[in-house]
């Protein structure tokens, strides 16, 4: 997905406020600043942390998650039940990514060029406004000496400011399904504990469909007020370690409750995915763009100059959550391959584990040596497919492996008759 990349080498497209004034009077000043901001280099053990971090925080959410993905099917809530991902749906998804991902980068690098609109857009733009004006769906108060902007309420701050808040609802709500299980843990046994029940339903009689049945209690209402206050210093603050709190949130729950049906279907997703990280990566400048211009806690970032700035470090390097996620359900799928073959080893998960350290690793490597942004895909989907299979052929599983088959806990018709058809083979 988003490749893995050294942002630092790249300078901010703003510059503080004195700076400007210094770029308008003196071109000297503004050639020396642009010079010091692009040629800041991290030191080796800056940068050694920096990736060391981001290795090990990708790490996190592939073991945890898999290890979730085991049980999550046991859930009363249906909001924790996980979705199957199918062969169909493997095969449209590089399609539907790179859609999205062309229709962003359109966003970014046409629609708001130099930060205004271009002539076509402020057109468009300046007839919708006033189609909305018209039918009072959108108020405006304004002085006598004020003249209204056309497009304003389409300009990318008001953009950016949408997607934060969709993402600070989507940040909370994954963060706390990630804390809770660590919550049951350290809850004192003393404090009571209260369940509430959230209930939405369709129809009536015997044709009342349930939307939303989710059970918390007390325990979950306290994740949900931790999380909410991260999300709030995300709001305010876009501080790089809120940032990597969510996406770790993210990857954690997509690892935990995206599932695929088999590993064909594993294989479809992550080759298809890997024609469309290296082609928009090696063949457009539009992975890059998009990664670096989304304000969305959607890749997880670390600070080269940590150790001379502190916290506010401002020149990082980043990983994008698909390069976590979408290696990391095929991960959690040879886990459950595992667990059904009803043996105390784990050996394709670890395998396929250490595969995804070796193809990150090879990544980074690469990438310093060439000083080029990586498509991370290109080596971890060899590593992550290659490794498990090799061990399949050695030791003479790998039919077994494609013919394993999992059913979406939804399908409970299906589910009775994978059951019967196992008993009729003992």
């Amino acid at each position: 997905m988003a490749d893995i990349d050294q942002a630092s080498v790249i300078p901010n497209e703003t510059s503080p406020p004195a700076l400007e004034g210094l770029n308008a009077t003196d071109p000297n000043v503004t050639e020396a600043v642009n010079a010091t901001v692009a040629k800041f280099v991290a030191t080796p053990e800056g940068t050694a942390l920096a990736y060391g971090s981001l290795v090990f925080m990708a790490l996190l959410p592939i073991f945890f998650g898999a290890l979730r993905s085991v049980s999550c099917g046991k859930s009363k809530n249906s909001s924790d039940m996980p979705e199957t991902i199918t062969g169909r749906d493997a095969a449209r998804f590089p399609i539907i990514a790179s859609c999205t991902l062309f229709g962003l980068y359109l966003f970014f690098k046409e629609y708001m060029h130099e930060g205004k609109p271009s002539l076509l857009h402020s057109t468009f733009l300046n007839w919708c406004t006033q189609l909305l004006r018209m039918r009072q769906l959108l108020l405006f108060q304004h002085d006598n000496n004020t003249k209204h902007t056309s497009g304003v309420i389409f300009s990318q701050e008001y953009i950016n400011l949408l997607l934060s808040m969709y993402f600070f609802v989507l940040g909370i709500l994954a963060l706390s399904h990630t804390m809770s299980p660590f919550m049951n843990r350290i809850f004192p046994a003393n404090i009571p504990i209260k369940q509430y029940q959230l209930l939405f339903t369709q129809g009536s009689g015997e044709a009342k469909e349930e939307i939303v049945n989710y059970e918390f209690d007390t325990k979950d209402l306290i994740c949900l007020v931790i999380s909410t206050v991260v999300g709030v210093w995300y709001i305010l603050k876009k501080h790089w370690i809120a940032n990597n709190l969510f996406g770790l949130a993210f990857a954690l729950n997509g690892v935990e409750l995206l599932h695929l049906n088999n590993v064909s279907t594993g294989c479809i997703l992550l080759g298809g995915l890997f024609v469309y990280d290296v082609f928009w990566v090696f063949g457009t400048n539009v992975m890059v763009t998009v990664a670096k211009s989304f304000e969305a806690p959607i890749k997880l970032v670390f600070p080269q100059d940590l150790l001379e700035k502190g916290l506010g470090a401002s020149q990082f390097a980043m990983l994008g959550l698909g390069d976590i996620v979408i290696p990391g359900i095929f991960i959690a799928l040879l886990l459950r391959f595992d667990v059904s073959l009803k043996k105390e080893t784990r050996t394709y998960f670890y395998t396929s584990f250490l595969a995804y350290i070796f193809g990150l690793g090879m990544t980074i490597w690469v990438m310093h040596t060439f000083k080029h942004a990586q498509p991370a895909l290109l080596y971890l989907v060899p590593a992550c497919i290659g490794f498990p299979v090799v061990v399949a052929l050695l030791k003479g599983e790998l039919t077994e492996m494609f013919r394993y088959e999992e059913v979406s806990p939804e399908n409970p018709a299906v589910k009775e008759k994978a059951t019967e058809a196992e008993k009729k083979d003992k």
